[in-house]
């Protein structure tokens, strides 16, 4: 949650980041590992072959009186429907996900961003094992996707899109790790559904969701990093049914659909969301501060929840221990009421 209006650095940061981060990507992250490939493997050939058979009437195997015997059909292997990266089809009560976020080439912008991925990946399962209390940890790689900027850039929008080749690259180590790839989605002044759309041949794999930062989504007239932008419940339910029109089209398992927010004015209307089949909806409560504050962010965020909400928590390394504060442990985490089942680590 990098910000003007809470954190100041990070806002003013941020355009640099993004764009040191967005040139460096294409050179950043895990390299293609030799022979893997993403694609869908080829169904496999049917071991059939018809046999002749009598049929009344007829004078023998070759059927001289009557019609000769239909052939048999061939048998289709039965193909496994896809699962969740550890198994199963449905989120919650199961597992609590747990991860870092980030751009690679962008340290500023999350944990994700800094080192070898794949350190990052063996940090996250360690650190989704500690919150895991009763459920099975699913370790979760939340990688901006789409990043808002200071800058209007070529089309206006004031945001970036992250290459196809990083998403890849996370996508594989993702799967890899047997974890959740989360796309996290700044949309600056772009469309959010566009941008989400945009993401369309990532979002249609079984260990893919999707993340929304709204206070990144900006109306006419404003910039980025100013002041806070918003979202609504229409809008997310637009999102939310979109993702259940791939989920049904795909026979895919639950997909996360997380929306972070830092303050209550960041999504209005809240009372107008509306749940979609096979998705999983997650509020994250976004807020810089020591653990007394973040509390107090909670309860008012987590008020008058509307019915199939989840919850999560976001913690900040670095701004979270800014003047005199400290990182709340995941026994403080998991002691909130109700207790998160996303925690996210920038």
């Amino acid at each position: 949650m990098p910000g003007r209006v809470a954190g100041v650095g990070r806002r003013e940061m941020l355009a640099a980041s993004a764009a040191a981060g967005l040139t460096l990507l294409t050179g950043c992250g895990e390299a293609p590992s030799p022979g893997r490939s993403d694609a869908k493997p080829a169904p496999r050939p049917s071991h059939t072959s018809p046999t002749p058979s009598s049929t009344p009437g007829s004078s023998g195997p070759s059927g001289s009186h009557g019609s000769p015997a239909p052939a048999r059909t061939p048998h289709r292997p039965h193909r496994p429907r896809p699962e969740l990266p550890r198994g199963g089809r449905e989120l919650f009560p199961r597992y609590r996900m747990v991860g870092f976020c980030g751009l690679p080439g962008a340290a500023a912008l999350g944990r994700l961003g800094t080192g070898d991925p794949a350190e990052r990946a063996d940090e996250i399962e360690k650190t989704a094992r500690r919150f895991a209390a009763g459920r099975e940890p699913l370790p979760v790689l939340e990688l901006l996707a789409v990043v808002a900027n200071s800058t209007p850039g070529p089309d206006g929008t004031y945001r970036s899109r992250t290459p196809a080749a990083t998403i890849a690259r996370f996508h594989r180590l993702a799967r890899r790790r047997r974890a959740m790839l989360l796309l996290n989605v700044q949309p600056g002044r772009a469309a959010v559904l566009d941008e989400v759309k945009a993401l369309r041949e990532w979002l249609v794999h079984p260990d893919v969701g999707l993340a929304l930062d709204p206070e990144w989504e900006m109306g006419p007239g404003e910039v980025p990093g100013d002041s806070f932008g918003r979202t609504g419940g229409h809008e997310l339910t637009s999102v939310a049914r979109y993702l259940s029109g791939l989920v049904e089209a795909h026979d895919l398992p639950e997909k996360p659909l997380v929306f972070h927010q830092v303050a209550t004015s960041v999504v209005r209307e809240q009372s107008a969301l509306r749940p979609q089949p096979g998705v999983a909806l997650i509020k994250s409560a976004d807020g810089i501060g020591s653990p007394g504050l973040k509390r107090g962010t909670w309860r008012r965020l987590v008020r008058d929840l509307p019915d199939g909400l989840h919850t999560g928590f976001k913690l900040f390394y670095e701004e979270d221990a800014q003047g005199g504060g400290r990182l709340m442990t995941p026994k403080e985490v998991l002691a909130l009421r109700p207790q998160p089942e996303y925690v996210m680590y920038e």
